[in-house]
């Protein structure tokens, strides 16, 4: 197939993700292997039609005596597109060995540092790796080998905060059948074919085997399945968050967190009419509030198994007080009356709590989003935001006819005053701008703490772009030079509801 056609298809399924937008600064993740190359290349390809800048990043994991030879390889194919490239290195076997960690754990962690500061300093919107739909299954298939729920079997989200990941819809053999068409050379892992790894033992026997003796589309099922999977967790995860933050009851002086048991057997009240049959439908929910309430106090589920969730659940159901479990990683749980607590160690606590802390910045990774907005004429476009369980409606009106309040003016743009790109992201340190009725430019973290924002939302605070200068932000006056006035012909209203 001609490399044109080639581009074209694959670029169609890039698109449809919807993962990119004009306007945005893509970070490009480049290994040296074919999958990474390739969706370099064809980002290169297409940057003037899909309106994005790119930069080349890679990390060195030092984990092969000849690493540096692929740093050198794809600094030398970014300086053949003329792209700016960034890269940084860290011996990762020697860091696993001074935390005791899992070498693949650290190398993930430290990569993902990386990809944060770059978003940080302001480098790239976006970070763009090549996962495919063959790591997609060979996820899935590892996962249920492991033993896994329905959360596990959602694989590999497509997008993380600022980390996306539009190669989700294409198989390998079409990016390395892409390169060759081009005449586009790549570097080979050999540790990648290791069948002494599990997952070098998945991709090299246990899928081939699957696709020539059961289902020549199983690759294609197991990613369908990952993507119902993930829907399903979506809507999980959305209930699990409501439960915890209407029930669950944090002691600020302790660290410790409680619920009502009889909340917790129960977390939805049914009319009568509406009651669920199955008692499944409830434990299941009952199990997940488990699990959020002990990632609560410990940070993250490392450790936790379903023998220890079950366990929980007949301390509550028990029907005499003054008993406790203990889980891993010393969180104890216990009764009290009608309620159910769980606590840590304070050691433990001021621990976790020292490491929040010093991972905040490159977790705003996670937190990071960038949406492209395109005004078309009078009425609402909406943006939806996932990373905020919100959507923002920008409402085009006639202003010259519309009935108005001064009081309003103050967060209502002039339409004929804003400049593409359009985009919808989170505040970043060193934004600010003038608001309305101010005669000097205030920095936004300053006008966020004014507010009493709480830090655990700020980083995420959503503003508006225009031509590269911020305009408006929630719940703040819009920026003087942007806001409607006298003469004003076409508005744009702003607003928020919750998806």
């Amino acid at each position: 197939m001609p490399k044109s056609l080639w581009e074209e298809r694959i670029s169609r399924v890039i698109e449809r993700t919807r993962l990119i937008s004009a306007g945005d600064r893509v970070g490009v993740a480049v290994s040296g292997g074919a999958d990474s190359v390739a969706l370099l290349r064809l980002f290169d390809a297409r940057r003037t039609k899909l309106g994005i800048a790119l930069t080349v990043l890679h990390f060195d994991h030092k984990l092969r005596p000849d690493s540096a030879d692929d740093a050198r390889f794809v600094r030398r194919l970014a300086e053949s597109k003329g792209l700016p490239f960034i890269c940084e290195q860290a011996d990762v076997s020697i860091i696993a060995h001074r935390e005791k960690k899992n070498i693949e754990d650290v190398a993930r962690r430290l990569r993902y540092e990386f990809f944060a500061r770059v978003i940080h300093r302001g480098l790239a919107s976006r970070i763009a790796v090549a996962h495919t739909m063959d790591d997609q299954a060979e996820t899935v298939l590892a996962r249920l080998l492991r033993g896994t729920g329905p959360a596990g079997l959602a694989g590999i989200y497509p997008q993380n905060g600022a980390v996306v990941r539009p190669l989700l819809g294409v198989r390998r053999r079409d990016l390395r059948d892409y390169l060759r068409s081009i005449g586009q050379d790549w570097l080979e892992d050999a540790t990648n074919r290791d069948t002494t790894r599990q997952r070098a033992h998945i991709r090299e026997n246990l899928l081939p085997a699957l696709e020539s003796e059961f289902s020549s589309a199983a690759v294609e099922n197991l990613a369908r399945l990952a993507a119902l999977s993930r829907e399903e967790e979506a809507f999980w995860s959305a209930l699990v968050e409501d439960r915890f933050h209407q029930l669950a009851v944090l002691d600020e002086r302790t660290g410790a967190v409680s619920i009502s048991i009889e909340r917790l057997l129960a977390p939805i009240e049914f009319s009568s009419a509406s009651q669920p049959q199955d008692a499944y439908a409830m434990r299941s929910l009952t199990e997940r509030l488990v699990r959020r309430l002990y990632r609560e106090v410990r940070g993250d589920l490392l450790q936790l198994t379903s023998e220890h969730v079950a366990q929980v659940i007949a301390l509550a159901q028990a029907e005499a007080g003054g008993k406790c479990v203990q889980l891993p990683r010393d969180v104890r749980v216990a009764r009290n009356f009608g309620d159910i607590a769980f606590t840590a160690p304070k050691l433990r606590r001021e621990s976790h709590q020292k490491e929040t802390s010093k991972r905040e910045e490159t977790e705003k990774l996670g937190r990071a989003y960038q949406y492209s907005v395109q005004l078309n004429g009078f009425g609402c476009t909406d943006v939806s935001i996932p990373e905020l369980a919100s959507c923002f409606r920008l409402k085009v009106i006639d202003w010259s006819s519309a009935a108005r309040e001064t009081t309003k003016w103050r967060s209502i743009l002039d339409l004929e005053l804003l400049r593409p790109p359009l985009l919808f992201r989170n505040w970043r340190p060193g934004d600010s701008y003038r608001p309305r009725g101010r005669r000097k430019a205030r920095k936004l973290k300053d006008m966020l703490l004014a507010a009493r924002i709480a830090k655990s939302e700020r980083d995420g605070w959503p503003v508006l772009e225009s031509g590269g200068q911020v305009v408006w932000a929630k719940g703040m006056d819009a920026a003087d030079d942007f806001c409607v006035r006298e003469g004003t012909r076409v508005a744009v209203l702003i607003e928020e509801c919750k998806l």
